[in-house]
């Protein structure tokens, strides 16, 4: 599993802890990567307000890695 996170969406931020440790505990292989700086939905190219392309190029990049090893 891998999860991208926003750095500044605290509201999810605070459960990350808790969800890796749930995640550890069931054996679950994961990464987690939290971005610097960036909005929840930094992902999303039609809000000019959220988008943070240097960002979103580097999760993608790391999504297509993690489906080119893990599930390909």
């Amino acid at each position: 599993m891998q999860l991208h996170y926003a750095g500044l969406d605290e509201r999810i931020n605070e459960g990350i802890g808790a969800y890796e440790d749930a995640l550890r505990k069931a054996g679950v292989n994961h990464e987690v990567y939290i971005y610097p700086g960036v909005q929840h939905a930094f992902h999303n190219d039609t809000s000019a307000a959220r988008y943070n392309e240097p960002s979103a190029k580097l999760a993608w990049e790391r999504t297509l890695t993690f489906f080119e090893k893990y599930v390909k």
